[in-house]
């Protein structure tokens, strides 16, 4: 746990999230080289913005996404890049797709770390003055 711990100059953070975000009307879109190809995208946004993308997958009409992430930075505003970016990029790569890729909505779930009930039995059992 210590070494994916990300120090800041006031914190120190271990932030992850899962992202999916699914194409418009569940189109089935996606083949091998097409998640290649937002896989680029997605790591180059992650790079650009101080993120790590720990983890990608997906299927002919979604995709996963496991990130780290800084606390300066908001979930909707690496899902605006990674959807922004990727998008621009898998329509230059297959420019018969003129559609919009990405559904407006996406899922995001926090994860890592103790499960919820681990941490309110640890505030709960805290020494109280």
């Amino acid at each position: 746990m210590k070494n994916n711990l990300r120090k800041g100059r006031h914190s120190v953070t271990v932030l992850y999230t899962h992202l999916v975000f699914v194409t418009k009307y569940r189109a089935k879109l996606f083949e091998q080289e097409g998640l290649e190809t937002l896989e680029i995208a997605f790591k180059s946004v992650a790079s650009k913005m101080d993120f790590k993308m720990v983890e990608f997958n997906g299927e002919s009409d979604h995709v996963h996404l496991l990130v780290e992430y800084p606390p300066k930075l908001s979930i909707s505003t690496l899902v605006n890049h990674l959807k922004g970016v990727s998008s621009r990029m898998y329509r230059q790569q297959f420019p018969s797709n003129r559609k919009h890729l990405w559904s407006p909505s996406y899922f995001a779930s926090s994860c890592g770390g103790a499960p919820i009930e681990t941490l309110k039995q640890y505030i709960q059992n805290q020494k109280s003055p």
